[in-house]
């Protein structure tokens, strides 16, 4: 391999790796005085115009992002013979493979690392892509700004699909080690549960006393909690229905199993209870206002989606807002409907006063689990949970769940979910006013329609 000068702007001065379709070179531009990383498609596969169109969507699709837990690229080139290069930023800290291959890292260095590492793929997820090959040479640190430490970044989206488009017909694709099974089957479903696997894997690599063991047999290093084993068991498990539904479900179980276990160490920032995943709420909903219930002091005004398919009943003062369930697609890539209604509802999430509710309806979460394991995978950091209850309302029984005592967050989280046949699964997620009613959740689950 001959190493090339120049690229573009930028005076070459090293190899820094190269794989099955491209080289990465680190560049330098005299005038800035600043160091980038140049992918070039490699000229054994410049021709082919499948592979050509992967890089390029690597490309679009970084540059979408634009997120600090995932590589950035700054522009896309060609160079004189035809071939396309990447500018991204340098990941001046090396990759995880060149970490462990000094040897294997602190049991609480590694847990810190897999949860910066699963909150990168969230916001793949949250984008509606999934990454496809997760390992140790695509997870990448970065030096911070002065006095912050280094970050974790999310690399090689070159196998990365848009949810909508990774099931079917889907080329096998992956690492062997990190691949979950249905990689190996070109008609399977593709979706976030395949990275949930890699992420498995990476934990198994970073925390297992030996990686190569079946995970049934497990054995964690000394120092990691026994809980976590659990975690790593689910996210391997063979069947995509028995694993965590995406990375946020995984970084959150391994959260709890981290903060149940004495000898862990403790997480960089203190966690915040997981709220509804992806609540980017933009355009105004439909809100009928039709006066107010004279004998119970109830608002009769209500609240629609976007796309008319949920309304609901909004207690006094509340109001709805949002178009779409952000993370959760259909299998046209849409988002899946999905508001918030609460009295501000812009400032629910960021304002613990605030009181709200979310609700969505996903025709997927419906074929991959019940009402009450999505519940169930629902827990909440620092909250004490009430035993799981069922509450029939309007004539549907909701699978109900109530995290009180909240040392981070809302005081309280209500997690509700029930399967509408034809329909989906209906989610809603509420933080109750400090001063409502016993029945106020089951009163807003009895004024949800779904259709």
């Amino acid at each position: 391999m001959i190493a090339p000068q120049q690229i573009g702007p930028y005076r070459v001065e090293r190899l820094l790796g190269t794989g099955s379709f491209a080289t990465v070179w680190l560049g330098h531009h005299a005038s800035l005085g600043a160091h980038v990383a140049i992918k070039v498609l490699a000229e054994n596969w410049s021709h082919d115009l499948r592979v050509r169109e992967r890089f390029q969507q690597e490309a679009r699709l970084l540059w979408r992002l634009d997120h600090d837990r995932v590589v950035r690229v700054h522009s896309l080139g060609e160079l004189p013979d035809g071939r396309p290069y990447l500018v991204m930023t340098w990941a001046d800290g090396g990759s995880l493979r060149d970490r462990l291959a000094g040897g294997p890292m602190p049991v609480g260095g590694g847990l810190r690392l897999l949860q910066d590492i699963a909150a990168g793929v969230g916001v793949l997820h949250d984008n509606g892509i999934v990454h496809r090959d997760l390992t140790p040479g695509n997870i990448l640190f970065r030096s911070g700004p002065a006095g912050e430490a280094e970050r974790v970044v999310i690399a090689d989206l070159g196998l990365a699909k848009a949810l909508a488009a990774a099931s079917g017909l889907t080329a096998r694709a992956g690492t062997p080690g990190y691949m979950a099974p249905e990689q190996d089957d070109p008609l399977s479903v593709v979706d976030t549960r395949t990275d949930v696997y890699a992420l498995g894997c990476l934990g198994v690599r970073l925390l297992a006393a030996r990686a190569e063991v079946p995970r049934s047999q497990l054995r964690l290093r000394a120092g990691v909690p026994v809980g976590v084993a659990d975690v790593l068991r689910t996210a391997t498990a063979h069947r995509p229905a028995d694993r965590f539904r995406d990375a946020a479900g995984f970084a959150a179980a391994l959260q709890r199993a981290a903060s149940a276990g004495d000898r862990a160490a403790p997480s960089r920032r203190p966690s915040r209870p997981v709220l509804a995943a992806g609540l980017l709420l933009g355009a105004a909903l439909t809100v009928t206002s039709l006066g107010a219930d004279a004998v119970g002091g109830r608002s009769s005004a209500s609240a629609s989606d976007t796309t008319g398919r949920i309304t609901v009943a909004l207690p006094p003062g509340w109001r709805g807002d949002g178009q779409g369930w952000e993370g959760q697609r259909n299998a046209d890539g849409r988002r899946d409907p999905a508001l918030v209604i609460s009295p501000a509802p812009r400032r629910w999430l960021s304002d613990e006063a605030v009181p709200g509710a979310f609700i969505g309806v996903s025709r997927g979460l419906a074929e991959t689990g019940t009402a009450a394991a999505f519940v169930a995978g629902r827990g909440h950091d620092r909250c004490t949970a009430d035993p799981v209850r069922t509450s029939r309302a309007a004539g549907v029984d909701w699978v109900v769940a109530r995290h009180v005592s909240c040392q981070v967050g809302k005081p309280v989280i209500v997690e509700a979910a029930q399967v509408v046949p034809g329909v989906g699964l209906v989610y809603v997620q509420i933080a109750p006013p400090a001063s409502s009613p016993p029945d106020f959740v089951d009163t807003l689950l009895a004024g949800i329609e779904v259709r």
